[in-house]
């Protein structure tokens, strides 16, 4: 045991004591933040505007069919298929005569293939516009059909879960961002620190230091000493963030005018006395915002969520990286054997990736449940599913046989891994498959 601690100490170090540990420690939140913002930005910024042409034979879409963003329609007289690019359009819509509600095929002609998004855009336009025209020949004009819109968006949906014998307010949204967030940390740190330890393995065994270590501790020491002081190191980066959020979130106050905390105070005053439904009317839009924003963050379990990440975080990890660490001791100089040798540990991982974006859009499929609970796709997503509530939307029983399965899991593969490890760490000029690596794991001796 001194030994493997001994080895730990080394590994985690070595890396954390390294400038590019801390460059990358500080720097990665940053440049998340700026690539988000930079996403966003160009998805906004980077839209091509859509000049339409209309020609109807119905008299009726003027008026009815409305621009969107980047959609604006128009209906010239002189503007035909020949010649709607030379007047400055960038596609024509050709809607013929309806002959009552019978199905009425309509043409959009473009000099480039129209996206997806604005294609279904423009066909929802559309159906507005022939329904405005309907519910105006049944009686409703234009001034009372406009009146009915703008009155009619009043109604705000607020999600309460039952908890027992207590309901709480809960945030779809809030769920989705935890859910798909901690997935996607674990399916990147999966991949960095599980190919860090297949490096480390394979720079030490070409450099014939590992024969040197052998000498002094046991195979399956050494490689556990590598996977935990590896771990550790992304242990400490996650630390960091965290504690960089919070600084982050506690230095923000600071920049927010005095006033408008007091008026946070006194909505947090008056919700809590007269339930969540009492009125924010006189507290400024800032003020309302904050308040919403801290709410809705408050509707999350923390603490869980928080236990269980570090939980699947290093489960996950000791899972993975003990297959990375045997891999990495059958590999000679070439790195195609690598990346041959890889494919059948990333495959399940990226599987598990694809089966969480799915479960943390509905996070109560059998598909969702069965790969929380087998240790190849636990992970992510399982975290996917917390998210939304234990043992609401997680009975406590999944939660459990999840967290088994994957203790015994590791100490499986960590089992097998060694025996391995063991083999492979000194054995020089031999191209090795599946097939002899499998031999080695299940040998009796």
């Amino acid at each position: 045991m001194n030994k493997i601690l001994i080895i730990i100490q080394r590994e985690y170090l070595s890396r954390v004591m390294n400038k590019r540990f801390l460059l990358t420690t500080i720097l990665t939140p940053l440049i998340m933040v700026g690539v988000i913002a930079g996403a966003a930005l160009l998805s906004t910024s980077g839209k091509e505007n859509h000049k339409i042409a209309v020609i109807d034979e119905n008299g009726f879409f003027k008026g009815n069919l409305r621009d969107a963003g980047d959609i604006k329609f128009e209906f010239p007289a002189n503007v035909d298929t020949s010649n709607y690019v030379s007047k400055g359009y960038t596609d024509i819509i050709l809607i013929p005569k309806f002959e009552g509600t019978n199905k009425t095929t309509y043409i959009i002609r473009s000099k480039k293939r129209i996206g997806l998004m604005l294609q279904s855009k423009i066909e929802d336009r559309i159906n507005d516009a022939i329904e405005d025209q309907m519910l105006q020949d049944a009686g409703i004009n234009r001034a009372q059909l406009d009146s009915i819109k703008a009155s009619s968006q009043f109604a705000e949906m607020k999600s309460l879960e039952e908890a027992g014998d207590t309901v709480k307010e809960s945030s779809a949204a809030l769920s989705y961002g935890i859910g798909f967030g901690s997935g996607m940390l674990i399916y990147i740190t999966m991949f960095i620190y599980g190919a860090m330890v297949m490096r480390g393995v394979m720079e030490e065994k070409t450099n014939r230091i590992a024969e040197v270590m052998i000498s002094s501790a046991k195979p399956f020491q050494l490689m556990m000493g590598k996977i935990i002081g590896i771990g550790a190191v992304g242990l400490t980066q996650f630390f960091v963030w965290i504690l960089l959020i919070f600084g982050f979130i506690a230095a923000s106050r600071f920049f927010i005018p005095q006033d408008v905390l007091q008026q946070v105070a006194e909505l947090q005053k008056t919700n809590a006395q007269m339930g969540p439904g009492a009125s924010m009317a006189q507290a400024s839009e800032t003020a309302q915002n904050i308040y919403k924003f801290q709410n809705t963050m408050g509707t999350a379990n923390w603490p869980l969520i928080i236990g269980c990440f570090i939980f699947y975080f290093l489960g996950g990890y000791l899972f993975y990286a003990s297959l990375f660490a045997a891999v990495g001791s059958v590999v000679n100089e070439d790195p195609q054997d690598a990346q041959s040798l890889m494919l059948p540990i990333t495959m399940p991982i990226i599987f598990s990736f694809i089966i969480m974006s799915r479960a943390v859009e509905d996070p109560s499929t059998s598909l969702a449940t069965w790969a929380s609970i087998i240790p190849f796709s636990s992970p992510m997503v399982m975290m996917a599913r917390i998210a939304y509530g234990v043992p609401g939307t997680v009975p406590y029983w999944q939660l459990i046989a999840s967290m088994a399965t994957l203790i015994g899991s590791f100490l499986l593969t960590t089992w097998l891994s060694g025996k391995v490890y063991r083999t492979g760490i000194l054995m020089y000029g031999k191209k090795v498959g599946w097939k002899e690596i499998g031999k080695w794991a299940f040998r009796k001796n």
